[in-house]
Order: structure tokens, then C-alpha cells, then sequence
């Protein structure tokens, strides 16, 4: 079973969703037996890299609210990190533009470490207050999880390197439809969008596990009158009436 995951790493339900499908995963009796595979999806592709703005102020004029109001937007949100046990730093969250981060988690999917890079991405911006969109924290953010440091700046300082990947996950979201993150895809057949509770993941898995793999039961449509046909060795050898 293969689930893909459209997502961005400044979504707050984003890593939300993951944690509750890890969650599921967990008690889903089929887990070596799952792929996932996250891929690139922007939430403002025209995002600054440089922001004077802070996250709430961001917040703000994106709804049309008052900086008080999205406040309390991201309160609400943070409450719902903590049910999925995380931490949400919004008074210290630095907004970003994540195209970069996109590419080098490309790079990782190409070096095998795209699962740990997705978690340390997610895990930088909203709980360790870190610059998604500064190429130098990036690199180091790299090295963490195993990859080549130089490589990884030698990526992001050219921004033609995997950039023809993340556009295509973007093509591909628009073609089926997906119209906000975190969106799941399960064999290519079944959808799951938001950040939904573990409950629905795990009812999903096991429902889409088990018409996957049920031996099919063939519908008779011979009719009434007998056909001629051999069974157990012995062939039924019809008469005219």
C-alpha cells in the first residue's frame, strides 16, 4: 500500500496530519507493508524569502482579521498540536517562502532521506523557531539527517536543482483536484483530506487493505438453461429433447 501526502512545511495541519497518521500507522496490523511518500505542495508560492511581518501579522492580513483575532486563530491551532503531542512556537515563528525546502527535500527523497528531512523541516519551523526559507539553515538542517552539507548548499544555490520536481507534485496536485494540504492518496484510488483523526486514518487503512487484497467473488450471469461444461474429471455430454 502506497500513501502519498501533499503537503507544505509551514502548514500547522500539515504536521498535524502526519502525526496522526503516524498514529494510525501505528496500530494498523499491516504497517511494513505501507509506503509513505510526502510530496511538494505551496501554500503562497509568491511568499517573500524576507518578512517584516510576524506570524500573526501574516495571519492577519491573509483573513482580513485583526492581529488579536489571528491570535487567537493560532491559539486554537496550537491547542490541536498539543493534542497530536507538539509544540507550536508561534510568537517566535518566522514566516517563510518554501521553495527551497521543497527542493532539497528532493534531493533527500534521491539520497533515501526524504522521511527524516520532512520530520526535521516541520519540526524547525514550527517548534524550534528556525528560517525555512535561509539556505545556510537549510544545508545544516541537511546534515542532520545524513546528508552531504556541501552537496545540499551546492542545490540550493542553484535554482534550477529539482525545481522541475517540485513543480510537477504541484502539476500533479492541481490535476486531481487537490485544492488544500495536507491531502492523502492511497494506491492512486482513495482520498483523504485534512488532518483527520487517527480513528478515520486507521478505518481508511483497513477498508482500502481490505478491498485490496479480498479474493473476488464473481457474479454468475450464465442464466437458467444448463451449459455444457466438465466437472470433476467427468464431462456432462448434453442430449438433444
Amino acid at each position: 500500500m502506497k500513501i502519498e501526502v501533499w503537503s507544505d512545511f509551514v502548514c500547522p495541519f500539515c504536521y498535524i496530519g502526519k502525526r496522526r497518521l503516524e498514529k494510525a500507522l501505528a496500530e494498523f496490523p499491516h504497517r511494513d507493508k505501507v509506503e509513505v511518500e510526502f510530496r511538494s505542495f505551496e501554500l503562497d508560492p509568491n511568499s517573500p524569502k524576507e518578512q517584516n511581518k510576524n506570524i500573526h501579522e501574516v495571519l492577519a492580513s491573509k483573513y482580513g482579521v485583526s492581529v488579536e483575532e489571528a491570535k487567537r486563530m493560532n491559539e486554537s491551532v496550537g491547542e490541536q498540536a498539543r493534542s497530536a503531542e507538539l509544540t507550536f512556537n508561534f510568537e517566535q515563528m518566522i514566516p517563510a517562502n518554501t521553495f527551497d525546502a521543497h527542493r532539497l527535500a528532493h534531493y533527500a527523497k534521491s539520497e533515501g532521506k526524504d522521511a527524516p528531512l520532512t520530520e526535521i523541516l516541520l519540526k524547525a519551523y514550527f517548534t524550534e523557531s528556525k528560517k525555512l526559507s535561509d539556505k545556510n539553515t537549510l544545508a545544516d538542517l541537511a546534515e542532520t539527517v545524513g546528508l552531504d552539507r556541501e552537496k545540499a548548499m551546492s542545490i540550493l544555490n542553484d535554482e534550477n536543482a529539482f525545481a522541475d520536481d517540485v513543480r510537477s507534485d504541484e502539476r500533479t496536485a492541481q490535476q486531481i483536484g487537490v485544492r488544500g494540504v495536507p491531502f492523502f492518496v492511497i494506491n492512486e484510488k482513495y482520498a483523504i483530506s485534512g488532518a483527520q483523526a487517527p480513528e478515520t486514518f486507521l478505518g481508511a487503512l483497513e477498508k482500502v487493505w481490505q478491498e485490496e487484497n479480498s479474493t473476488p467473488i464473481l457474479q454468475d450471469l450464465s442464466g437458467d438453461a444448463d451449459g455444457a461444461s466438465c466437472e470433476d474429471g467427468n464431462c456432462a455430454v448434453p442430449h438433444d429433447k
